[in-house]
């Protein structure tokens, strides 16, 4: 029979914002069970166990010195692509016809895509992800798979591809709306209507999918701007489309067709014009920062170019953290935030405590579940990763700096994860 207050010890790091977070060398978090789990019942030093003397049916997790951070979250990743993620990255547009969507086409089997699904959960798991924005293939099943097997707060959506596409991943437009509609009132909040980007998805396809977010209230995630031949591509197609002849940038596209708003997700948003960025700041769109598949060549990424991330906060546009699998090569987060920080090298803003925000909180925020998760506010989830590193600093950002130079390779993040805690259990 479980307890019904857990203990937990260690030093532990809560996320504020860009700037700040909570830091606690002899850090102790109080968990209470509930009916759906256990939840954060207080946050503070080791002087506050005083006011819980009293206690009956308790656990105690001492962690000594080892350092706790929250659950992690993926804003922008494609399961159905791990098989791809040490394939040869010319150019997206190669990439995604010589390796991606021939790997996706395999998901057309029941049988691999809930083998695959059990596999890749555990590799989340492993990796201290506990949520995020997901992308799964055409198929209903690979949604439907994913759902199964994943723990923690996803969101997954089936991409829809009605145009410009091999023929074995294509879909009629009524194949595509039915699938949208089906899924939709199935899982509700938790589906993502997924164009997989404008290039691919006809226009009544993408207003469908708008007015179906508006009945169920769940999310939306594309494509924006990640290479510039993309967004040439994108634009001389649809600038040759009646109704579009005078579209003047790539999210106008979308603004079109009714898929911006603070419910959009939009992965990358690295080369995005001035009438972008006014778009993208007027509707409220998120953009998914994907450090590691944006990387340079020889860094393993697609060399796409940087997030200006900036630019982003002085345009006041939301953004977070996301891995990319497969375009990224690691699906670890602390890999993502080493890449952030690494690549933005000089730049006073780009701070591993922000890092870990953008990892967190921020991400929970724009998904619109920081009511229960991203860090460790009272009655929060006891969402939580233990790492396997011992620090006893007193800041957040002394903390983080040692810990990720503790770690030699990028496959070592995934060994760093030592607990990762759902709900207050051990998965």
């Amino acid at each position: 029979m479980e307890p019904k207050w857990k203990i937990v010890r260690g030093t532990i790091i809560s996320p504020i914002s860009d700037k700040k977070s909570k830091c606690y060398p002899n850090g102790v978090l109080i968990l209470k069970k509930y009916s759906n789990g256990y939840r954060i019942e207080e946050l503070g030093a080791e002087k506050i166990l005083e006011n819980y003397q009293g206690l009956r049916s308790v656990e105690v997790l001492d962690f000594g010195s080892k350092v706790i951070i929250p659950g992690l979250l993926d804003l922008h990743f494609h399961w159905v692509q791990d098989d791809v993620r040490d394939k040869p990255k010319d150019n997206l547009l190669k990439w995604l016809e010589n390796h991606t969507w021939p790997a996706e086409s395999k998901f057309k089997n029941l049988a691999y895509t809930k083998k695959k699904a059990k596999s890749f959960s555990q590799s989340l798991i492993k990796n201290g992800t506990l949520g995020g924005a997901c992308y799964g293939s055409i198929h209903a099943h690979s949604v439907d798979a994913a759902f199964k097997e994943f723990v923690g707060d996803f969101f997954i959506g089936n991409v829809l591809m009605t145009m410009n596409s091999p023929d074995y991943l294509l879909q009629t437009k009524k194949q595509a709306k039915s699938l949208v509609e089906k899924l939709a009132m199935k899982y509700r909040r938790r589906y993502v209507v997924t164009p997989r980007f404008a290039p691919t998805t006809d226009e009544d396809v993408m207003r469908f999918g708008s007015s179906i977010q508006k009945k169920t209230n769940c999310l939306i995630q594309s494509h924006l701007c990640e290479t510039e031949n993309e967004i040439e591509w994108v634009l001389s197609i649809f600038r040759e489309r009646k109704g579009f002849e005078d579209v003047k940038s790539y999210s106008d596209i979308y603004q079109r067709v009714g898929l911006l708003g603070e419910n959009t997700i939009m992965g990358h948003g690295i080369h995005l014009s001035a009438e972008d960025r006014k778009i993208l700041r007027r509707t409220r769109t998120a953009v998914a920062h994907c450090p590691t598949s944006n990387a340079p060549k020889n860094k393993r990424g697609l060399g796409s170019g940087l997030f200006d991330f900036k630019q982003a906060n002085k345009d006041r546009i939301e953004w977070g953290l996301g891995s990319d699998i497969g375009a990224g090569p690691f699906l670890s987060m602390l890999d993502v935030m080493k890449s952030f920080v690494e690549q933005n090298k000089g730049c006073k803003h780009a701070t591993y405590v922000s890092a870990l925000y953008r990892a967190t909180l921020k991400n929970a925020q724009i998904l619109k579940i920081d009511n229960r998760v991203g860090d460790f506010a009272f009655k929060k989830e006891a969402n939580f990763n233990v790492l396997n590193f011992e620090c006893s600093k007193k800041s957040a950002q002394s903390v983080l700096e040692e810990l990720f130079k503790s770690v030699s390779s990028r496959k070592g993040f995934e060994e760093l994860i030592d607990q990762t805690v759902y709900q207050g259990r051990v998965l």
